[in-house]
């Protein structure tokens, strides 16, 4: 019998869930799918229990399909993404974004709406969050998640009040991130996983075991789990991990595929698992019925372990592919994308030849200071603290969430003057309470440890204002000739 979860109180949701991403694949070529025929096809997948679908507002015609299939089984549940230009974030804005999910899938109230932000260096990301919050609180959303979200921000994210249920995020066996840190946040928060990616594309299949790496590939999802693959420590290691499994299969009688989605659902932290759906293609739905007919015991779980020594972990925190090298998406190199989201700073040059960057705040033409000034290849960045717009205090009471936001803050001065982190040689934290350090000293250390900059932190009587901590940096940006060297 398929298992269920409760992702909210009011919320029951098929374990296996059936992801529509690859209705985008398939509309590639610009012929819409007959909305009857892939409809009637998602039918019967709600009839055997598979009645939970996920989707997003850029899957092709996914919430048009989705939509036809809540109107012909009621009892199933639709789940989309809002996934926004970075942007000011009204309250016009969000309820014409939840309209149109609405429009699309032709329901009064969202079961799952979840929310994805390409640049935490935007900080409208949290203007769109609240205005979310009051949407659901009108009743045009039942449940709030987000995607892609690493732990720092599903930490201030939830600091902030918003009532969050989910995370969606890659995890597999290949890709282990999910389970670090973002799981401790998630069980002390009692915020779900919905995990895809679980098959990475069709790889963790017994299709592939024993088999040359591909030379080519012709669909978005197996080039971008091919990326995960070559991160991992290339097709070697990954063999070994689909060996372990086929060993594993073959003790409970059953497919690789089953092993990695099984080690995925049995993290206590997982809700479901994401498995994608070709529409008119080969359908497994009888094989992930078999998912809840056995569990790995020990050994099983030992064998995987060895084989996930032969392997490197995917760098960073869940969804810093989408933010940072290595770019780990269907399409690669996301850089150029993330250069034209606008700065929230206004940049104005002087007569000799310094720049500033002015970020609104009410005490700067009051105080005469910017936020940030480069002189030459100098960047000094200044005292910072977590507000946010006129008069909104992020995340009061919490010095680790106030550090996440405050070192976004900076991240985003150095980007308005042409540098990034990396550039950073120096920063000085100031602290109210010496009980922060640990929490406000692996926030630093998450964004500094691979560049690692000189720092001073300093536990002084009082800020300025609610705040615990408060964080003053320094860069210096190497000219194309001095990296060369």
């Amino acid at each position: 019998m398929l298992e269920r979860a409760n992702l909210a109180p009011d919320l029951s949701i098929a374990r296996v869930l059936t992801g529509l991403w690859q209705v985008a694949d398939q509309e590639k070529d610009g012929e819409m799918s007959d909305l009857g025929t892939a409809a009637a096809a998602l039918e019967a997948y709600a009839q055997d229990g598979f009645d939970t679908f996920d989707m997003a507002d850029h899957y092709g015609s996914a919430e048009l399909i989705a939509g036809e299939v809540l109107r012909r089984a009621p009892r199933a549940k639709a789940f989309t993404k809002w996934c926004p230009e970075p942007g000011p974030m009204t309250a016009e804005v969000v309820r014409a974004g939840v309209q149109e999910r609405l429009d699309r899938l032709g329901v009064s109230c969202i079961d799952l709406l979840q929310f994805h932000w390409w640049s935490f260096e935007h900080p409208a990301w949290l203007d769109a969050l609240r205005e979310l919050k009051s949407l659901q609180e009108q009743g045009l959303i039942n449940a709030l998640g987000v995607t892609n979200f690493d732990a720092a921000h599903l930490e201030l994210a939830l600091e902030e009040g918003i009532p969050l249920v989910s995370n969606q995020v890659s995890f597999s066996l290949i890709d282990r991130r999910a389970a670090g840190q973002l799981a401790e946040l998630c069980k002390a928060r009692g915020v779900k996983l919905l995990a895809y990616g679980t098959l990475c594309g069709g790889f963790l299949t017994d299709r592939w075991l024993g088999q040359k790496q591909p030379e080519t590939i012709a669909d978005w999802s197996r080039m971008k789990y091919m990326r995960f693959i070559e991160t991992a420590g290339g097709w070697g290691g990954f063999q070994a991990i689909l060996e372990a499994a086929d060993e594993i299969a073959k003790k409970h009688g059953i497919s690789i595929s089953n092993v990695a989605s099984r080690w995925v659902l049995e993290q206590p932290h997982v809700a479901g698992i994401i498995i994608g759906v070709r529409l008119g293609e080969a359908e497994h739905r009888a094989d992930n019925a078999r998912l809840f007919g056995f569990t790995l015991d020990a050994d099983d779980h030992a064998r995987l372990e060895g084989a996930f020594a032969q392997t490197q972990m995917i760098p960073g925190d869940c969804g810093d592919e989408y933010r940072q090298p290595p770019f780990l998406t269907a399409s690669g190199d996301l850089s150029h994308h993330l250069d034209q989201i606008p700065s929230v700073l206004a940049v104005v040059p002087d007569n000799d030849g310094r720049m500033r960057a002015y970020s609104g705040s009410k005490w700067e033409p009051i105080a005469g200071y910017c936020r940030a000034v480069r002189d030459g290849n100098q960047i000094v960045v200044s005292g910072t603290t977590a507000t946010h717009g006129h008069d909104h205090d992020v995340a009061p009471g919490h010095a680790g969430a106030q550090t996440t936001y405050i070192l976004d803050k900076i991240a985003a001065s150095l980007t308005a003057l042409g540098a990034n982190m990396k550039d950073v040689i120096r920063t000085r934290t100031y602290l109210v309470h010496e009980e922060d350090v640990e929490t406000v000293s692996r926030a630093h250390g998450r964004v500094f440890a691979p560049h690692a900059p000189a720092n001073t932190t300093l536990v002084v009587g009082k800020l300025i204002g609610d705040f615990r901590v408060e964080i003053e940096a320094e860069a210096i940006v190497k000219t194309p000739s001095e990296i060369r060297e």
